[in-house]
């Protein structure tokens, strides 16, 4: 047997009539009463083989349901025609991202395969790495890596990021302005008439998170407000952690009248320890989010949120990625998106008094 037909001989789980186990290239060869040989050069291409033998070959791995591993198809032709889109965690920005992505790669002869990481928080920074290595090259030709804590990753194909954590670097990457975003959200709320405004801050090793609390604090130093650091809590981007951060905000002796979460997952956790505090939102408190996940159209009440186009970045990492694999010329490999003010009914003017003594 012939390394091609090495390559070839696992099939996909499926057997004649729905039973289990795998159906083999020595399965079509006995079910087409042909040699090994001829079905795989029929898989391949070859010549050798009449049209009429081929022809029926072909009806019956339809027939059989029979296809090549990714692993043999990546032996037999060094590509597998499919890209991976690495997550840490299956969550509401990840969903988004994969949704654009899915986009991307129709009418394009690729296949998509999405991977997890499982969400260990103990395994935080370096996992993309471990990951690539398990299916960079055997499985995908390109991956999707999805809010990655490093990029200084090189691997045999093409690597995008998507909102990378450690900022600018060599690697291809596609991100929201997430400073413009942060100052968008705090801006609305001064607007309001707001003046003691919480955050509920990211992972302070990630640079999005760096950059949307510098966002908070640029917008109150333009509107000539100091920055009481009391109104900071750890929120993490987890949504247990963001709880802890709401309830310690909000009983303070003089909390905040409208909160800033660093992403939708910790603004949704503070209407959460809100609505059991027994305040009402927005007359209460505000609440503002950051990333536009559908989740926050739907919350009670509806979130007020600064809008990063996850959908189109996962399309684009994917656009971008293609265009890598297709060797083309890419004039920008640094693409940031613009973000936008999505305003809900979670944010409202401050009851009581205002900053010149009249009541609202």
């Amino acid at each position: 047997m012939d390394l091609d037909q090495q390559a070839d001989d696992p099939g996909v789980p499926v057997a004649p009539g729905g039973a289990g186990g795998r159906v083999t290239m020595q399965q079509v060869a006995a079910e087409a009463g042909v040699s090994v040989s001829t079905v795989s050069k029929v898989l391949n291409g070859r010549y050798g083989v009449s049209p009429a033998t081929a022809q029926h070959v072909t009806g019956v791995i339809t027939r059989l349901g029979y296809e090549a591993s990714l692993v043999a198809r990546s032996l037999r032709n060094r590509r597998t025609n499919v890209i991976g889109v690495l997550v840490a965690d299956f969550e509401p920005f990840s969903t988004e991202v994969l949704k654009g992505a899915a986009d991307a790669i129709r009418d394009s002869g690729f296949e998509l395969v999405a991977y997890s990481a499982g969400g260990r928080v103990d395994e935080h920074v370096g996992w993309e790495r471990r990951y690539l290595s398990r299916v960079m090259g055997t499985l995908v030709d390109g991956a999707v890596l999805v809010t990655p804590t490093v990029t200084d990753v090189q691997y045999d194909g093409p690597v995008v990021a998507v909102d990378p954590h450690t900022g600018r670097s060599s690697l291809p990457t596609v991100a929201g302005d997430n400073l413009q975003g942060a100052r968008l959200g705090v801006d609305h709320l001064l607007g309001l008439g707001h003046t003691r405004i919480g955050m509920v801050t990211g992972r302070p090793d990630l640079v999005s998170a760096q950059l949307r609390e510098r966002g908070y604090r640029e917008a109150h130093a333009a509107a000539g407000l100091p920055v009481d650091e009391s109104l900071l809590a750890l929120g993490a981007f987890e949504a247990e952690q963001a709880r802890e951060a709401a309830h310690r905000l909000l009983a303070l002796p003089d909390p905040p009248t409208a909160v800033f979460g660093a992403n939708d997952l910790s603004a949704l956790a503070v209407l959460e320890v809100a609505a059991e505090r027994g305040l009402d939102v927005p007359r209460d408190l505000s609440v503002i989010g950051f990333d536009n996940v559908p989740e926050s159209a739907l919350s009670d009440p509806p979130l007020t949120t600064v809008e990063q186009p996850i959908r189109r970045m996962g399309r684009d990492a994917v656009a971008l990625l293609l265009a890598l694999l297709d060797g083309a010329a890419v004039a920008d490999t640094q693409l940031t998106l613009p973000t936008t003010l999505v305003t809900r009914r979670s944010t409202a003017a401050p009851a009581g008094p205002t900053s010149n003594g009249a009541v609202s």
